[in-house]
């Protein structure tokens, strides 16, 4: 059996930079096995599955290499991205998804894709695991979670650029994951983002956790749009809309790979 594949560069401008995520659409679901086995095969940080309904809309499912996730960004505007690609006509794309219900993407005229996604405000951690203060090199001023994530928040940005993860001990936290965050100098906030219980060591660039992130730092902040940046090797850039229980996480993307795979 032959399937179409696009790989897309999501978060950026840039090919090569951003996180790249696997696109892959069917008339009905593949076996959950096959679609971990071709996950696991294309080695990105996700794999994006596909089936079209009969309204229009599509089922979404998303596959690390490991296992599958309930929730990603990256993959969700990579995949967009593919179909306003495949259909120029399309004014908006309505994905569905078990964790995170109806997601409606549009393109704007500056050409960022916007992802209206739940908000998943992070709470505030009164007793801190230990595997989380003796996993990371830099003590937090403060630890805050959500269904996704640890959020640990620093003083400053070069503290997110030199923050070292012991990732034995981070993954011990799973299933959840950790983001480490802090004001931006150039940006509104910059992060980075470990999971390697259920996905690699550090995350390139994760639109998901940003609907924890924007409604975090926009309290803060004291602002409704906000310009992230993820500093990761590859780095990606994400702007973010905070309105009442929904958050509007916006990117660019830039095609790399458009091929067949044989399973």
């Amino acid at each position: 059996m032959k399937l179409k594949i696009n790989v897309v560069d999501a978060f950026t401008e840039e090919r090569f930079k951003g996180n790249s995520a696997a696109v892959i659409i069917t008339e009905s679901w593949l076996s959950d096995d096959l679609m971990q086995l071709i996950a696991m095969e294309n080695n990105l940080s996700e794999t994006a599955y596909l089936v079209k309904s009969s309204d229009g809309s599509y089922e979404i499912r998303w596959f690390s290499p490991l296992s599958e996730i309930e929730f990603c960004g990256h993959a969700t505007l990579a995949a967009a991205s593919v179909i306003f690609q495949q259909e120029p006509t399309a004014q908006a794309i309505t994905f569905t998804a078990d964790a995170v219900g109806s997601m409606v993407v549009v393109q704007s005229s500056e050409g960022y894709i916007e992802m209206d996604f739940p908000s998943r405000v992070p709470t505030p951690v009164d007793d801190i695991p230990e595997h989380l203060m003796n996993g990371l090199s830099i003590p937090p001023v403060k630890v805050l979670k959500n269904q996704q994530a640890y959020f640990v928040v620093y003083e400053n940005e070069d503290q997110i650029h030199n923050v070292e993860q012991d990732p034995k001990l981070i993954a011990e936290l799973g299933p959840l994951d950790v983001v480490v965050t802090a004001k931006g100098e150039h940006y509104d906030f910059v992060s980075r983002y470990f999971w390697p219980a259920n996905g690699g060591d550090e995350d390139p660039v994760t639109g998901s956790i940003h609907t924890g992130l924007a409604p975090y730092w926009a309290g803060v902040l004291n602002k409704q749009v906000l310009f992230a940046h993820q500093a990761s090797k590859r780095g990606g850039v994400l702007r973010c809309e905070v309105r009442e229980n929904r958050v509007i996480v916006a990117g660019k993307a830039v095609h790399y790979l458009e091929g067949e795979i044989t399973v």
